[in-house]
């Protein structure tokens, strides 16, 4: 899971949500967990500051995840060829890959594992509808260059492109089954090249 295009540098003069974000960042990719309380001490504010901020630390979670996640799924974007089904399916095992290989993602998950589920894969959390949103950009864009034809709404083929991920990716706390992002990306081939179009 990629950190890239994010400074870990607290320059700000005064703190505020985005030094906020960098810190709880730096402390959840050092396998941290992250603590309002102490996050506002270093910070130098109180909880309610704090929470003007950021929100609660459920939604300051969601915040650092989708900081996390936006930058790997555009590395996976931009490493992934092919056209078309292959494509996505390419996108799909290295995001779920880099999801994997993250030791303090895993350990987040491992730790929080309840909080960590609801947050990441239910239909309610903003993570999961940030992350669709930005499969279905993909799915556009192999749509309007001609490598796919599908015949579901982009939305509701995004929607169970991420839910099949998913069930790959976290598979050890779904299932007890170890997690397979190979078989992800074959997956969301196989579905893709279904969903066209006769």
């Amino acid at each position: 899971m990629s950190g890239s295009g994010h400074s870990d540098a607290i320059t700000d003069a005064r703190p505020g949500a985005a030094t906020a974000l960098r810190l709880a960042r730096r402390t959840f990719m050092a396998g941290d967990r992250i603590d309002v309380q102490a996050l506002a001490a270093d910070l130098g504010v109180d909880r309610t500051t704090l929470f003007r901020w950021v929100g609660n630390r459920d939604q300051l979670l969601v915040a650092v995840l989708t900081s996390l996640a936006d930058p790997t799924l555009r590395d996976a974007a931009a490493a992934a060829g092919g056209v078309g089904p292959e494509r996505i399916g390419r996108i799909v095992r290295l995001f779920s890959q880099a999801l994997i290989d993250a030791p303090y993602y895993r350990t987040f998950l491992r730790r929080e594992t309840e909080r960590a589920l609801r947050l990441i894969t239910t239909k309610a959390s903003p993570l999961q509808q940030h992350v669709v949103a930005s499969f279905e950009r993909l799915l556009e864009q192999e749509r309007d260059r001609g490598h796919l034809d599908p015949a579901l709404e982009l939305h509701d083929l995004a929607y169970l492109v991420v839910r099949i991920a998913e069930s790959f990716i976290y598979a050890d706390l779904i299932t007890g089954d170890p997690p397979d992002a190979a078989t992800a990306g074959l997956a969301i081939a196989a579905l893709l090249r279904g969903s066209e179009r006769a």
